[in-house]
């Protein structure tokens, strides 16, 4: 066993520096250069011989490794970051007018007559801080309220646009960048798809998608999201010894970081107003997500000269661009068929380029929001965007409507099957309205679109991870009569699937290989296979934990399953009315009769927390987190999230635009702690 670095041979250590200045030069080539040299094979093999040398040589890990990108174990809590140099926002100008109004305070205290800038577009993303001691990375936090922010430094590790180790060989001793982390418009198009095909909540856009996924407790998970970093400058310029805003930005990309090459200086208004109208036509073409156009005093004299207020510099505005929004016609309201048989409203739209994507159709939502908007097949639409990559119809051209055109009535069969379809109520709260909404579902369990959606998630990768399955090929299944339920899988023959489009020798030999390997799963992935209403992968986790056998859940009752921690109601009863429905239980017994084998569930000891046993509701937006990602929070710390306010609720969390809730819950004594204060108590959990 090696005990001592003085044990590694010479040729080992020289191996492994040689590793790792090639990878780094490689990420940077790809992540900031957007120049690769090598294909995507010979990088993954230089890491593999790096990873292989430092297990066998742990005590030569180093914190700026490459290795140390791919995502440490997961935080309980992120410990705070306090800015040695305030991290401020920006004043906003909406048009030129205001513009020329910042231009003019500019010159009046100066007491100057032009004044050059530095413009640069403005990213939609998350302000970040990264911390260089002599040149090595070695804490980055999040903006927080310009003061104080949180620690996320293992996370910004596995952006790989983010240098563990400055270029060059003379560096100051401390030195604090800023910039933006973003998610690029085609990694967060594919990571809405891959929600949306696991049925959970999309992200309203790549700022939003980039915060999410910067804020994970568990960096492994961040490591799997397309993140990239851009720096626009750094706490103090003179820790550069250089006078200008450009300049610093320049030095900024000879030290390995990736700056916006969108970049210009302009001298006076007039070339400001020239530059930001060429970046809002360029807008669409551009491969992140911008909202404006940042406005810089270039002269780093100067800037210290205007100095600060409260909360902004003097010396900086971002001017905003105005949402875009486009006209198009609705050629035809169609429903589409979600795995628990939710029959969605969808618009299908003649294409149309909004904010840089090609949109074809668009979510309606439910029946009341189509009724509430008014909008008819045949109608001029108008689409928005507002900086989101998913369109939202606005509502109709009331003046380009058609003659004769008629107000949209909700079928009442399963437009699939043909099955009737049911009718539920359910709370909907937005701002300060409360409304009960209708939700129409096909019952049919046998359904086409049902039995294919719970085939596609019984196969996903968080369930039994059946590699090979995707949806073309259910459909083929499903539409030649293979498979009429999940069970079905595990009968397909070499011959049955050789009859698919596209199927030879090769890729049957696979998907068989596939299915078998399956047939060993843990309870946890089981469960979440099965596909039960509101039972995400927390819940699957909590079920599994408590009874470790498969009967047991089968036949527990719904008393039992609300005192498991992290258990509410609604899952309780979900899960009993699924395993009560004789033809889901007959599904799982084919299942195991072909052969599929349950391991054992590791216990694990659970502490006791400031939510263990507590309900907690939410209400209005949250800023750092989905909804989805809140309630698995607190589920894993022992509560359980409920939708009303009642006397039973312990905390109610407000977010932005709260609604109704909020009201109730204040006129009950509940107490209401606001988003902040919820994260607080995770830390301190």
């Amino acid at each position: 066993m090696v005990k001592s670095r003085a044990e590694a041979p010479k040729h080992i250590r020289e191996r492994l520096i040689e590793l790792r200045n090639t990878i780094e030069r490689h990420n940077y080539l790809y992540y900031v250069q957007d120049s690769p040299e090598i294909s995507d094979g010979e990088y993954d093999r230089l890491m593999r011989d790096l990873l292989k040398i430092e297990e066998d040589y742990s005590y030569l890990i180093t914190s700026d490794s490459p290795s140390q990108r791919i995502g440490a174990t997961p935080l309980k809590a992120f410990p705070t970051m306090t800015h040695r140099v305030a991290l401020l926002s920006m004043d906003n100008a909406m048009d030129k007018e205001e513009v020329v109004s910042f231009h003019q305070r500019v010159l009046r205290w100066l007491e100057k007559d032009e004044i050059t800038y530095c413009c640069e577009p403005k990213f939609d993303g998350l302000a970040v801080e990264l911390i260089y001691e002599k040149g090595l990375f070695i804490q980055g936090g999040t903006r927080g309220d310009g003061s104080i922010g949180e620690d996320v430094t293992l996370n910004l590790k596995t952006i790989k646009s983010i240098p563990l180790k400055l270029q060059g060989a003379q560096h100051p001793e401390l030195l604090e960048v800023r910039g933006e982390v973003v998610m690029f418009k085609k990694a967060f198009l594919g990571l809405n798809q891959e929600r949306a095909e696991q049925e959970e909540p999309l992200f309203a856009n790549p700022r939003n998608a980039a915060a999410g996924s910067l804020r994970q407790l568990d960096p492994r998970i961040t490591a799997l999201r397309s993140l990239a970093f851009f720096a626009y400058g750094v706490s103090i310029a003179s820790s550069l010894s250089l006078d200008s805003q450009y300049s610093v930005l320049s030095h900024l990309g000879e030290l390995g970081f990736r700056i916006n090459p969108e970049r210009r200086l302009c001298r006076g208004v007039d070339e400001v107003w020239e530059f930001a109208q060429q970046m809002e036509k360029k807008r669409d073409m551009l491969p992140y997500e911008i909202d404006g156009v940042v406005i810089k005093v270039d002269s780093i004299p100067d800037q210290d000269l205007l100095g600060i207020k409260a909360r902004s510099p003097r010396w900086a505005v971002a001017l905003k661009f105005p949402p875009t929004q486009v006209t198009t016609q609705l050629k035809k309201i169609g429903l589409q068929v979600g795995r628990t048989g939710t029959v969605t409203p969808v618009a299908w739209l003649d294409p149309v380029r909004v904010g840089g994507v090609i949109v074809s159709r668009a979510t309606l939502h439910n029946r009341d929001e189509i009724l509430r908007k008014d909008i008819r097949e045949g109608d001029t639409v108008i689409v928005q965007r507002a900086g989101d990559v998913i369109p939202e119809i606005v509502g109709p051209v009331i003046s380009k409507r058609p003659e004769g055109s008629k107000p949209f009535d909700m079928a009442v069969a399963c437009p699939v099957c043909g099955s009737g379809l049911k009718e539920y109520h359910e709370d909907y709260e937005q701002k300060k309205n409360r409304k009960i909404v209708s939700i129409f579902k096909c019952v049919n369990i046998t359904c086409p679109a049902i039995v294919r959606e719970q085939i596609f998630h019984f196969a996903s990768k968080e369930a039994l991870n059946i590699e090979g399955l995707g949806r073309q090929i259910i459909h083929q299944l499903v539409g030649k009569g293979l498979i009429k339920d999940v069970s079905d899988l595990y009968t397909l023959s070499r011959e049955d699937l050789l009859t698919l489009e596209g199927f030879a020798d090769l890729s049957t030999t696979n998907l068989l290989a596939s299915l078998e390997s399956s047939k060993f799963t843990t309870l946890e992935r089981f469960i979440y296979a099965l596909g039960i209403l509101h039972v995400g992968s927390v819940a699957s986790k909590q079920l599994a934990l408590k009874f470790n056998v498969l009967d047991d859940i089968m036949d527990v009752n719904i008393e039992k399953l609300q005192g498991i921690k992290g258990i509410g109601k609604e899952i309780a009863q979900s899960v009993c009315d699924f395993f009560s429905n004789e033809q889901n239980r007959s599904v799982i017994r084919k299942i195991l009769s072909y052969g599929l084998s349950i391991a054992a569930q590791p216990q694990v000891a659970h502490k006791e927390t400031i939510f263990t046993g507590k309900n907690i509701c939410f209400t209005g937006a949250l800023s750092s987190m989905t909804r989805s990602e809140a309630k698995g929070l607190v589920e894993a710390m022992g509560g359980n999230v409920v939708d009303s306010v009642s006397k039973k609720l312990r905390f109610l969390v407000a977010g932005a635009d709260a609604g109704s809730k909020l009201d109730k819950a204040q006129s009950l004594g509940i107490q209401v702690i606001s988003e902040e204060q919820f994260m607080e108590m995770i830390k301190e959990t």
